[in-house]
C-alpha cells in the first residue's frame, strides 16, 4: 500500500530526530507574501515560516533569499497540506537556554524594566519576561524607583523555572557583584556571629539559599526554626527579606553559612524547669504516627505522647482513632531528656485512672458480677465498670477439675460471678476467682486430717513415678515413687497395683496442683529394726522383691 506525502516526510523526519520544540538550521530558499519558505537541514522537503516572524517592531522584513536561521517544527502538516516551522519559537527556546546557562554560570544579563507589577517590575530580557522584586531593585531600600522604569539595566537571575514560565532577576546582586564600596563593606562584615539582612532566592528539600548582596548563603533547614519542619517553603518564600546569623564564613572557599533560629533563645534551655515532671499542660497536635503524636507545647518544643500513653483501658490503639491533627490536648509531663532534646507526654494522666478508682471502691474478697469479654489459654477475661478487665486464672476456675477442662464450660459474652482475690492498680491487674466462690474441700479435709495423721486409701493410678490415691470424697492424694518404701525404689508400678488398699501418712497440700502429698514409707519402720511394716500386704511384697533381687 502506498504511503502518503505527510506519513513519509513524517518517517524521515522522526528518522532524523526531528521533533516538535527542537531547534534545526534551516536555509531561506523563497519569500512570498504570506510565509518564509525554508529548506530545514536534514529534512526532505520544504517547509513554512509565517512572514510575521520576520518583521520587526517598524513592520520591516528583517529576512531575504539565502539566510540560513534558526527554526523549530510545529506541525508536520497543516490543513494545507504544508509543514510549519517558527522562526519565533526558536528565538524562545535560545533565549530559554542562554538565561538558563546565565543562571547556572551566574553571569549576569541585560534587560529592560517594561512595567511596574504587584510587588516589584516586570523585566523583559531577550523577548523574555522576568521578576524583578521590589526589595531587588537597589542596594538600599528605595522609596521612588521611577530612575531605572523603562531602562536597560544589568541583572542578575536568581530563579529559573521554565515549567512555571517563572524567571526572577536582582538588580541589587548585580551591583552588590561589580568592585563597589558597598561590597566591599559586606565583604568585611562577614565573620562569625554578625548579624545581616538578605533575601531568599531560592528554596530547596535541604535549606534555603539567601542573597546576602552579590554573595549567597546557605540557610539549612536544621537552622530555620527549632521547631520540626519538612519543608522550608513551611517558613520562608521567595522573595522573603530576612535577618540572619552568620554560623560559618570559608573565605577561601567564599560559603557562608547561615542561621535563622539562632537569633532568638534556645527553647529547651531549662526546659526542665519550665516545665517540672508530672506539671500538666495543653499543647497542640502537630504530628500523628503508627507508634503515638507529636504535641507541640510551645514554639520549638515538641513532645512524643506514645500510644500506650493514651489512653488507660486501651494501649494499642491507633492515635488518629483518639486525636486529630491540630488539635488542643491536655498532656502530663512524664520525662525529659535535655541532651537528646526529648520529651515524653502522656495524655491518659490527665484523667483518673480506672485502675485506682476501683481499687478505692471495692475490696479483696467481695463477690462481684461481670461478663466474659475473651477467653485465652491462661484465663477468662471478665469486663468490669469502668472499662476495665479482671482475670480469671485457669487454676482458679475449679477445685477438682483442672483448668483447661473446667474453661470448657464457659463462652464469651456469658455473665458469671467471682470473688476479687487481689487489686493491684500500679500494675493495672485485677485477679479474680470462681472456685473460691464454693467451699475448699481440700481446706476442710486437712482440718479434719492434719499434717503427719496415718490415713487409708485406695491406689487408682500408677506409674513408675508414683501412684495417686482415693482418700474418698473426691478426695485425691498422691505418693511419689521415693515416698513408697524406705528402700530405694526405680519404679513404684513394680510395688503398688491399681486396687491396692494402702496406709500412708498425710505431708501437706501440693497448692499448686491441689493433690495431698503422701507417704508410705513413713509408715514403716526404719531400716533393721524387727517391727513388722504396718501395711502388712504391702510390706510382703516389698519383702518379696527384695529377696528376687
Amino acid at each position: 500500500m502506498t504511503e502518503n506525502f505527510a506519513e513519509l516526510f513524517a518517517k524521515s523526519v522522526q528518522e532524523e530526530n526531528f521533533q516538535a520544540g527542537v531547534i534545526r538550521k534551516a536555509e531561506v530558499v523563497d519569500v512570498t507574501p504570506d510565509f518564509v519558505v525554508v529548506y530545514a537541514e536534514g529534512s526532505k522537503s520544504e517547509a513554512y515560516v509565517p512572514i510575521s516572524e520576520f518583521r520587526n517592531q517598524n513592520n520591516e522584513l528583517e529576512v531575504k533569499v539565502g539566510d540560513v536561521i534558526d527554526v523549530v517544527l510545529e506541525a508536520f502538516e497543516n490543513g494545507d497540506g504544508r509543514t510549519i516551522f517558527s522562526r519565533e519559537k526558536a528565538k524562545r527556546v535560545e533565549s530559554w537556554q542562554a538565561l538558563e546557562k546565565a543562571f547556572e554560570n551566574g553571569e549576569m544579563v541585560k534587560g529592560v524594566v517594561t512595567e511596574r507589577v504587584r510587588g516589584g517590575f516586570t523585566v523583559e530580557i531577550n523577548k523574555i519576561r522576568s521578576f524583578l522584586p521590589g526589595s531587588l531593585v537597589d542596594i538600599k531600600p528605595v522609596r521612588d524607583t521611577s530612575y531605572i522604569e523603562g531602562k536597560e539595566l544589568e541583572f542578575k537571575i536568581i530563579k529559573v523555572d521554565k515549567k512555571q514560565n517563572n524567571i526572577v532577576v536582582s538588580r541589587r546582586a548585580a551591583l552588590m557583584a561589580e568592585n563597589t564600596p558597598e561590597r566591599e563593606a559586606l565583604l568585611s562584615s562577614l565573620e562569625e556571629g554578625a548579624e545581616l539582612t538578605g533575601t531568599v532566592k531560592n528554596l530547596t528539600d535541604y535549606g534555603a539559599f539567601i542573597d546576602l548582596g552579590g554573595i549567597d548563603g546557605l540557610l539549612h533547614i536544621t537552622d530555620i526554626s527549632w521547631k520540626r519542619i519538612r519543608h522550608p517553603n513551611e517558613i520562608l518564600k521567595i522573595g522573603d527579606e530576612v535577618k540572619v546569623k552568620i554560623l560559618k564564613y570559608d573565605r577561601d572557599k567564599n560559603r557562608v553559612s547561615l542561621g535563622l533560629k539562632q537569633l532568638i533563645d534556645d527553647p529547651w534551655r531549662d526546659i526542665g524547669r519550665r516545665y517540672p515532671v508530672s506539671s500538666r499542660i495543653f499543647g497542640k497536635i502537630t504530628n500523628i504516627t503508627d507508634y503515638g503524636c507529636f504535641v507541640e507545647i510551645e514554639p520549638g518544643i515538641e513532645g512524643l505522647v506514645h500510644m500506650s500513653e493514651i489512653n488507660w483501658t486501651n494501649k494499642n490503639i491507633h492515635p488518629n482513632k483518639v486525636v486529630n491533627q491540630g488539635q488542643e490536648v491536655e498532656v502530663m509531663v512524664l520525662e525529659i531528656d535535655e541532651e537528646r532534646r526529648r520529651i515524653s507526654l502522656g495524655m491518659k494522666q490527665c484523667k483518673s485512672n480506672p485502675w485506682k478508682e476501683y481499687s478505692l471502691l471495692h475490696k479483696k474478697g467481695e463477690m462481684i458480677k461481670g461478663v466474659i469479654k475473651s477467653i485465652t489459654d491462661f484465663g477468662i477475661f471478665i469486663g468490669l465498670e469502668g472499662d476495665i478487665d479482671g482475670l480469671v486464672h485457669l487454676s482458679d476456675i475449679s477445685w477438682n477439675d483442672p483448668g483447661e477442662k473446667a474453661i470448657r464450660d464457659y463462652k464469651k459474652g456469658q455473665e458469671i460471678e467471682t470473688v476479687i482475690l487481689a487489686i493491684d492498680a500500679d500494675r493495672e491487674r485485677i485477679s479474680l476467682g470462681v472456685k473460691q466462690l464454693e467451699k475448699d474441700i481440700y481446706a476442710e479435709y486437712l482440718e479434719q486430717h492434719p499434717k503427719g495423721e496415718a490415713i487409708a486409701g485406695v491406689v487408682t493410678e500408677v506409674n513408675p513415678k508414683g501412684a495417686t490415691i482415693d482418700l474418698g470424697n473426691g478426695i485425691v492424694g498422691k505418693v511419689k515413687a521415693a515416698d513408697v518404701s524406705r528402700e530405694k525404689v526405680k519404679d513404684a508400678s513394680e510395688l503398688l497395683k491399681v486396687g491396692d488398699a494402702i496406709e500412708a501418712k498425710i505431708l501437706g497440700l501440693d497448692k499448686k496442683s491441689h493433690i495431698i502429698n503422701l507417704s508410705i514409707k513413713e509408715m514403716q519402720p526404719e531400716l533393721g529394726s524387727n517391727n513388722a511394716p504396718v501395711n502388712t500386704q504391702f510390706g510382703d511384697l516389698l519383702k518379696e522383691q527384695m529377696m528376687q533381687e
